[in-house]
């Protein structure tokens, strides 16, 4: 396994330029009473860079008075004109690619290649939004009874937030969460990750300068104390969360008993299933890409695959040859292919997982627990790593470890495979590699997963389609993006009129003020 082993670029910020950083409340960035302020890595260094506030509760709730009171404005403001917004919005997140790229792999420590995905898959989303005036439009029937129509309009609740994780701090919030919630109406209070707010808050400056209205969008950092009184505050309308499943159910069943909208994308353990006409080297080449992208911290990453046993031996031994060739390193060097986990406990964790693993049964292909990167001793790095042989009761292959590790189960054919991935408790995306047409399409059928790709190994959709998780992946009824998102933030309103004068009225029968198809 190669490392690194060049100095870093004098781009990364280091100890010596710790930042304190603060909140934003009315398009003022404000300085925090807290006594708190909680430490943001570079995870590729050890170092730390900067310091978040842990907002004190009347500061989070002087965040959401600021949209509450902004809200009635902006709600009347034209779709076109909110709109407008995220035209120029785009543009600076365009000019600005290169430095938020750079700014993102710092702080969350994904290679350069990967924090660049992350900044485009948000502008995505940001142009998406700009066919808001599409998406909200409502349906209209004339004359659905004698002499009278009916139209429905999709109007906006009022103040939402969004509570981010840490493994996409620019296409989840500044993507998936505020774009949508904003042109549709709304206005918005982020609760940004405390150990990668950084690139949130520079793309909120850039929709400042884009001509953000002040109240509009806020954003905080804060404890989970603070963030828990968002979900029960009377001027809140609705929760959108990304993150662990036990905070999703918590966030979903306290939120929605306090009457709030709520949206929870959660855990996910996907699958992959490789049958024997697969195209080999293909297929594993999107494995080691969908398995390892982001040292394994994103919630569509393919940390299990199923095999056919009759290809199992040298899909293992393909792999292993090709993960171990990955060139581990600082996040920000462009000649990095993975870089470290988010912080040292984070890495303990995922030790401790691989550990489990093979003391409950599994074969260690590959150890990536003692990789170590010259002149970064103290980056929080773990190497790829492969279990192979893994059993139906093994902890390392049904949960989620949110690291670069990949663990093998072989399968004697697709209906086995099939039963063994929708077994499992989490359902957000699978695939298959294959060759036939017939068992492409029946795994699609039949497959648990909201998310299916088809010698795809990472099936997210464009978005303009919902990310639409399943099972223990998703807590509500309408998922990120697309018209789900749409849906999600607005509410529908049907209106009924009559051309009707009184001396019509007699001709129409009915108890429903005179609407009926009787007549």
């Amino acid at each position: 396994m190669s490392v690194t082993n060049e100095a870093a670029p004098a781009t990364a910020p280091s100890a010596a330029t710790l930042q304190r950083l603060r909140y934003l409340v009315d398009n003022e960035w404000r300085e925090s009473r807290t006594g708190t302020y909680m430490p943001v890595m570079n995870p590729s260094t050890g170092e730390q860079i900067a310091e978040a506030p842990c907002c004190t509760q009347e500061e989070v709730d002087a965040a959401v008075a600021a949209a509450a009171r902004a809200f009635p404005a902006w709600r009347d403001t034209p779709v076109p004109q909110r709109i407008q917004l995220m035209f120029r919005f785009k543009a600076l997140l365009d000019e600005h690619l290169d430095e938020l790229s750079t700014l993102l792999a710092t702080e969350m420590g994904k290679v350069l290649s990967e924090a660049r995905g992350d900044i485009l898959k948000a502008i995505e989303v940001v142009e998406c939004a700009c066919s808001t005036h599409y998406l909200m439009q409502g349906d209209t029937t004339m004359n659905i009874s004698q002499g009278y129509d009916t139209v429905s309009y999709r109007e906006p609740l009022g103040v939402f937030v969004g509570i981010a994780p840490y493994n996409f701090p620019a296409m989840i919030p500044m993507g998936w969460m505020l774009p949508f919630a904003i042109t549709t109406g709304n206005t918005f209070v982020l609760k940004a990750a405390s150990m990668v707010p950084q690139t949130s808050m520079r793309m909120m400056e850039l929709l400042i300068e884009a001509g953000l209205p002040s109240g509009v969008a806020n954003l905080v950092t804060c404890s989970r104390v603070e963030a828990d009184s968002l979900l029960v505050h009377p001027d809140v309308r609705g929760i959108t969360f990304v993150g662990s499943t036990a905070v999703g159910k918590h966030i979903y069943a306290t939120a929605a008993a306090a009457g709030k909208r709520v949206q929870a994308l959660t855990e996910a353990k996907n699958h992959a299933l490789v049958l024997q006409d697969a195209v080999l080297e293909r297929s594993v080449a999107g494995i080691v890409n969908s398995t390892y992208g982001c040292a394994g911290q994103r919630c569509m990453a393919l940390p299990v695959v199923c095999v056919q046993e009759s290809i199992a031996d040298a899909v293992v031994e393909l792999l292993a040859a090709k993960a171990a060739e990955l060139r581990v390193g600082p996040a920000y060097l462009p000649e990095s292919q993975l870089g470290p986990v988010i912080t040292a406990r984070h890495r303990e964790w995922v030790q401790s997982c691989i550990a489990r693993g093979v003391a409950e049964g599994a074969d260690l292909v590959l150890d990536g627990r003692s990789v170590s990167v010259d002149g970064y001793d103290g980056g929080f790095y773990v190497g790829p790593t492969i279990l192979d042989r893994v059993g139906a009761d093994n902890w390392a292959g049904t949960y989620e470890i949110f690291g670069p590790v990949t663990s093998i189960k072989r399968v004697a054919d697709f209906e086995e495979g099939l039963g063994v991935m929708n077994a499992n408790p989490f359902a957000n995306g699978s695939c298959i590699y294959t060759s036939s047409g017939h068992y492409a399409r029946e795994f699609a059928r039949r497959s648990h997963a909201g998310m299916v790709g088809v010698n795809v190994g990472i099936p997210v959709p464009f978005s303009t389609f919902p990310f639409a998780g399943h099972k223990d992946s998703f807590f509500g009824d309408l998922h990120a993006m697309g018209r789900d998102g749409v849906a999600f933030f607005t509410e529908t309103k049907a209106v009924t009129t009559t051309w009707f004068t009184d001396e019509h009225r007699h001709d129409v029968v009915g108890t429903w003020d005179g609407l009926s198809t009787r007549h």
